[in-house]
């Protein structure tokens, strides 16, 4: 009898907790849906100006875009991807694509060129997928007369600064396997992982599926391992000391002029354990998450293997016996 009450005292306490997980999840989903304009605080964000390109970025919830945005988004979609679409087992159902682009969870980055209106845009959401809280990209759509230029790559980096800023654990999207630009993109160019809720890792459609369900990792959803036995262990009892205070700030947006191993952040730093520095580039941290993806954001450059990866300095026992081994001889 006292075995099966604290069975069942067990399972209560397991529920409890998974309900009181999954409040702090909604919780942060609902805090992001209410912000007025995530990109309030990083303003250098919301220009682009670069390879004969000039466009203001707005970020924008559904609600607060004119009838004329929301019709325009759907014809370059529907320009985009209908051929897609009609080459997979989904189909374009145009009534159905209409609904999600004006769906009230839907938020917007909006690229207008002055005097031109809007070029480009991503249709986004703040969602809870398999119990995790997750900025889900559904659209990044250019006007042809705007692609390769650097734009597409630049609205993936905010979202994944939007991620950030907001906590949640990973940006996820979907793309179809016969869209091999696309797939490639978001494979090498942004170092997306295949999702472990994407049908060829999840086993659920075979490899009959057209689509693959991508994600990277935020700094809220990375996963760190546990503590190495032995002198790795032996680390974290004995930390080194305090690294001094940089003069100026490592990142910058050339590599080669980055101040290497100035920051606890950097992996040449002795004590580079990950923690992320100042917003707004700390923001857009995402090492060591889904898949392996190391470093920041390709726009900042990478900074190079994540801890795990690199060999650790000798414990400091061995040190110390040396050191006392000589002292007698």
């Amino acid at each position: 009898m006292g075995r099966k009450s604290s069975k069942a005292k067990e399972k209560k306490q397991k529920r409890l907790e998974e309900r009181a997980a999954m409040a702090a999840v909604c919780a942060k989903v609902e805090a992001a849906n209410k912000l007025q304009d995530p990109l309030e605080a990083f303003p250098v964000f919301k220009k682009y100006d670069r390879n004969g390109l000039n466009v203001a970025i707005e970020c924008k919830r559904v609600s607060g875009l004119e009838p004329a945005t929301l019709e325009w988004a759907f014809e370059l979609t529907k320009a985009n991807m209908q051929t897609l679409y009609e080459q997979s087992e989904w189909g374009w159902k145009e009534r159905e694509k209409r609904e999600e682009l004006r769906d009230e969870r839907a938020w917007y980055l909006i690229a207008r060129e002055a005097g031109a209106g809007p070029v480009a845009f991503s249709h986004f959401r703040f969602d809870v997928e398999c119990g995790d809280e997750v900025l889900y990209c559904y659209e990044v759509q250019l006007e042809s007369r705007v692609r390769r230029r650097g734009l597409g790559k630049f609205l993936l980096q905010i979202l994944q600064l939007v991620a950030n800023s907001t906590q949640m654990k990973k940006v996820m999207l979907t793309v179809f396997k016969h869209n091999h630009g696309a797939y490639q993109f978001f494979r090498e160019a942004l170092q997306f992982e295949v999702d472990a809720a994407s049908p060829s890792a999840s086993g659920c459609c075979g490899d009959d599926s057209s689509y693959e369900i991508l994600s990277r990792c935020t700094k809220y959803g990375e996963s760190r391992p546990p503590p190495r036995a032995g002198h790795g262990a032996l680390r974290q009892l004995l930390p080194l000391s305090p690294p001094p205070t940089p003069k100026s700030h490592p990142f910058t947006p050339n590599p080669a002029r980055r101040l290497r191993g100035t920051h606890p952040l950097d992996p040449l730093h002795p004590m580079g354990d990950g923690a992320p520095p100042e917003p707004p580039w700390g923001l857009l941290w995402g090492g060591g998450g889904v898949g392996g993806a190391k470093g920041i954001l390709p726009f900042l450059g990478g900074l190079g293997p994540s801890r795990e990866s690199r060999p650790l300095p000798p414990p400091r026992f061995l040190l110390f016996f040396c050191v006392l081994f000589v002292c007698k001889e």
